[in-house]
């Protein structure tokens, strides 16, 4: 009872602060119901006066850093908040005052087991800090007496908890959402705070972070013109991570990108590509490509940094992402809805060709601009109507992936205005469809079938040995089971019978005296 008045007095509280910023203003008056349209014009009427842009972003800094975390993360998720919303959050800047340097070090040599000067020749304050941890750089003297940069991450102080106590908040209040509204459960906002539980408890262990780094390290060593930092392992541990230090110039100083002499438009292609590999090729991609994270190398090379949110898609999500954007470029609608059908996230009581008819709609319009003005914005506007329109359940991992899509071109046609997102896609999408779906593809499946039979074909004895073991273990079972039963009903049966004769006797002492 007390956790249920602490988290309503937690929800309380940020409605007030959200009301109060002008977080309400992006809540769609006539998609409520009437009870919960009243709540928003009442709370719409505590709003601050002379609020500008940015009021998402102002509220959730204001609430703390899970609400800002919280709110980077609903920044993937336009299918919940809407696109406006969702482009607001975008500016949500996770920088919070660093802690102090003693503290970090103290992390630092509890966390590696050994002092400061044992660890590093040079440590420098932090350069960077956010709502989970900050960043220093360091001098590594190695065995052969030269020295290496690196980057040293440091968890904050406390910040377990804190956001464990927000998170029980948040699934109080979401399922306060769903109770209030339940058409809402479409969206799964329980599933939503789950995945974000998930995803903070695997950024506050860094080396997750590091394994993701090391995972994308593999997958891409054959890439040229893409790379990742290199993780220290003896270095890294739960509250400290350190690797590879980059120096490059960020994606967003487009001048110095130019004045450095590196091909802009070749680096807006391979920003694209690179994502897309990572996506349909690995099935595992850097969920946060914003310019902040990315960096080309004096050597030309595009970097990203910061693997704290990754995403993951399985092989029939990656062939439905191919099929889905080969089948755009192509206008061939039909194949793009029976991919929905096929894939299962369309309701069979749905009619393919009306479905066809809907992307249609959206594909159509594309197709009728120059390739630089098509925005992916509007398109995953239109899928989001598309897909509430025929009771399609929120695919957390595709809405990801799109999102993240969404950004990945942003930054791309920063570089170059001019980029046409379709041409550059193509390549990619069919060289693993012809790889994994044409005849090269086809007699892979078929040799793992192959396989697969053979194991289980040698796994037959055992198989019949155990299922053997298991009916006799059954029948001993269902033997003493039976035998149980028959010794209950004879104590029973006993129980009764003595109780019969002992009313009897009661029954029969009681006349006996009534005749006296």
């Amino acid at each position: 009872m007390l956790s249920v008045v602490a988290h309503l007095a937690r929800g309380i509280h940020v409605g007030w602060v959200m009301a109060r910023e002008g977080g309400l203003s992006f809540v769609d008056e006539a998609a409520l119901p009437p009870h919960l349209r009243l709540v928003l014009r009442l709370g719409r009427k505590l709003e601050r006066p002379g609020l500008g842009a940015g009021r998402l972003p102002a509220a959730l800094t204001r609430l703390g850093p899970s609400y800002v975390k919280f709110g980077q993360f609903l920044a993937t998720r336009p299918d919940i908040v809407g696109m406006a919303a969702a482009r607001d959050l975008e500016r949500l800047q996770d920088r919070v005052p660093p802690f102090p340097q003693e503290i970090a070090v103290g992390i630092l040599e509890s966390t590696l087991g050994k002092p400061l000067g044992e660890l590093f020749t040079a440590f420098s304050e932090p350069i960077a800090a956010a709502s989970i941890a900050q960043v220093h750089k360091a001098h590594l003297r190695e065995a052969d007496g030269t020295e290496r940069v690196v980057a040293v991450k440091i968890m904050r102080p406390g910040v377990r908890e804190r956001f464990s106590r927000d998170i029980q908040a948040m699934r109080f209040m979401a399922r306060v959402v769903e109770a209030l509204r339940p058409e809402a459960e479409r969206l799964r906002p329980r599933e939503v705070v789950e995945t974000l539980a998930r995803s903070v408890a695997m950024e506050m262990d860094l080396r997750l972070e590091a394994a993701a780094l090391s995972e994308l390290a593999e997958n891409i060593k054959d890439d040229p013109e893409f790379r990742v930092p290199q993780p220290v392992w003896e270095l890294t541990g739960r509250d400290v991570l350190a690797s590879e230090w980059i120096d490059g110039i960020r994606l967003n100083d487009r001048a110095a990108i130019v004045e450095a002499g590196h091909d802009v438009a070749a680096l807006g292609r391979t920003v694209i590509q690179s994502f897309l590999r990572h996506a349909i090729r690995d099935g595992f991609f850097h969920a946060d490509m914003h310019p902040g994270n990315l960096f080309v190398d004096p050597a030309g090379r595009l970097v990203a940094v910061d693997f704290g949110i990754m995403g993951r898609l399985g092989l029939k999500e990656r062939r439905f992402l191919a099929e889905i954007l080969l089948g755009f470029i192509l206008r061939d609608y039909r194949r793009v809805a029976e991919v929905h059908f096929e894939a299962g996230y369309v309701p069979s009581h749905h009619s393919v060709d009306d479905f066809a008819q809907a992307i249609r709609a959206i594909g159509e319009p594309i197709h009728q601009r120059r390739a630089d003005e098509i925005s992916m914005a509007k398109v995953l506007t239109l899928l989001f109507d598309v897909t509430a329109l025929f009771d399609m359940s929120t695919r957390t991992e595709l809405v990801m992936l799109q999102k993240t899509m969404v950004v990945v071109e942003g930054v791309a046609r920063s570089l170059d205005p001019r980029l046409d997102m379709w041409t550059t896609a193509e390549p990619v999408v069919r060289a693993w469809l012809g790889r994994n779906l044409g005849p090269i593809g086809r007699a892979d499946q078929a040799r793992r079938a192959v396989l697969t039979l053979a194991d289980v074909v040698a796994d037959v004895p055992d198989l019949a040995q155990r299922v053997k073991r298991v009916l006799v273990r059954l029948d001993e079972e269902g033997l003493r089971e039976v035998t149980r039963v028959e010794r209950r009903i004879r104590i029973e049966t006993k129980r009764m019978v003595w109780s019969t004769l002992a009313l009897w006797a009661i029954a029969g002492s009681l006349l006996a005296i009534a005749l006296r």
